[in-house]
């Protein structure tokens, strides 16, 4: 009897030590908020490698360099680190397991002053990443950040900009998170960031006179979306693989005055989709020099609406080149100097420029657009038939979607070679260059650089 109730007894002692065991290991950790404390301000904080207790609030100017070599583990409580002053620095340091509440916005960085740099740090297991508000003239460079492994919709962002402006969001790499969000913010810049298996790469809400350059976005639903947000420029982005019900590659709503251009947009459900864009009176939206590649969809409207210039784009493999929903048409747009690969004109006097318009016909197939619902069939062989047999002998006249006077007949793509303007690293140097694709594409090896399996 006594030998059974010993036995009982270890057991139950081994079950309570490996329920608190993990709980006593975090609250031993070393404190290092004492640490932060004790640092002088303006002065450089760099402790002994190793794991430290968290969560931690820099109320003064200070550089904090782990090296790669320390963590701070909030212990599944609040942010991680928390950022209220002007002019700290976070490098190099693990910022992990923070809280999960998403009303606190629990982050692995919250910045709530100016002139701070954040660069070089791992981000994980952390429900929003780096957080942003009403903050200005910050640094964001070169972190790796992922969410909590939960369900996509009810991660964190990554990056989240509220009321902030003037500040640099550059070379940061997402998996895994939710999005990458800018709302009521201005004159930031977005810049050669990666981010992948997300929602939203980047979402625009009222927020305007953004760059954004040279990201990389593949495989999220979405890629860049524009929401009431004008003059914004984007451009030398790669977008990619934005697949699904909703997938869209850059999509505008009540979006006016912003620049497109010499983007790469391939392999989505819909490559650009417009809704109500331009917005404001007397201003266009300018969309040239992008690679429209191998979607569903190449460019969708909502409706019949106008404002928008097509210039220069290669439009190219698409199931359906330009869609426009509710029956309407696009040729209230100014399409101009665009090369489209269904073109079936010639060029007698090479001059590169077709010696007829390229004119889009709706045929039976757009009933798909018409009818929501039919838009289950849309490629099937049925659909396909009947849209053969009306173009061989129309029983209705079909509807001229758009008019190109000018298509190209060159297939060269400029590609995405880096900016010239603010090459200059002020902060420690760049990684690498982003791929510049020969010309003219082909659909392989799009396919693969798509992949990231070049």
């Amino acid at each position: 009897m006594q030998a059974h109730l010993a036995r009982w007894g270890a057991l139950a002692a081994f079950g309570w030590a490996w329920l608190v065991g993990p709980t006593l290991a975090a609250a031993e950790l070393p404190s290092f908020q004492a640490l932060v404390d004790a640092a002088e301000a303006n002065s450089t904080l760099s402790p002994p490698a190793g794991t430290y207790a968290g969560p931690v609030v820099v109320d003064k100017p200070l550089t904090i360099d782990g090296r790669n070599e320390v963590t701070i583990d909030a212990g599944g409580k609040g942010s991680v680190v928390v950022l209220d002053t002007d002019g700290a620095t976070l490098r190099g340091l693990h910022l992990t397991n923070s809280g999960d509440s998403h009303n606190d916005i629990d982050a692995g960085v919250q910045v709530r002053g100016n002139f701070n740099v954040v660069k070089d740090n791992r981000i994980d297991n952390a429900l929003f990443g780096i957080d942003l508000q009403q903050s200005e003239n910050n640094i964001v460079r070169r972190n790796h950040i992922t969410s909590k492994p939960v369900d996509l919709g009810i991660r964190g962002d990554a990056v989240r900009l509220w009321y902030s402006f003037h500040n640099r969001i550059e070379e940061n790499t997402v998996i895994d998170s939710r999005d990458i969000v800018v709302w009521y913010s201005r004159d930031n810049v977005i810049r050669r960031n990666r981010a992948s298996h997300g929602r939203y790469s980047l979402h625009f809400m009222y927020s305007q006179y953004n760059l954004v350059e040279e990201n990389d976005f593949r495989g999220n639903s979405v890629g860049i979306f524009l929401m009431y947000s004008d003059s914004v420029v984007v451009r030398k982005n790669h977008i990619s693989h934005a697949v699904g019900a909703a997938g869209v590659g850059i999509g505008f709503k009540e979006t006016s005055d912003v620049e497109i251009v010499d983007n790469e947009i391939l392999y989505c459900a819909t490559g650009l989709h417009l809704d109500v864009s331009p917005f404001q009176p007397d201003t266009t939206n300018r969309i040239r020099g992008n690679l429209i590649a191998y979607n569903g969809i190449g460019i969708q409207f909502l409706n019949d609406w106008k404002g928008n210039v097509f210039e220069d784009n290669l439009i190219k493999g698409n199931l359906t080149q330009v869609a426009v929903l509710g029956g309407k048409t696009a040729r209230r747009n100014e399409w101009n100097g665009n090369h489209w690969d269904d073109y079936a004109g010639f060029d007698r006097n090479h001059d590169g420029i077709g010696d007829m318009a390229y004119e889009q016909y709706a045929y039976a197939d757009r009933i798909w657009m018409d009818v929501p619902s039919a838009r289950f069939f849309k490629g099937t062989p049925m659909l396909e038939v009947v849209d053969f047999l009306e173009r061989l002998a129309p029983f209705t006249s079909p509807d001229l979607l758009l008019r190109d006077e000018q298509p190209l007949m060159t297939t060269r793509f400029r590609g995405l070679q880096p900016s010239a303007a603010d090459d200059h690293d002020v902060d420690g140097g760049r990684e690498g260059e982003p791929e510049t694709p020969g010309s003219p594409p082909d659909a392989y090896e799009m396919l693969q650089r798509s992949l990231g399996r070049d």
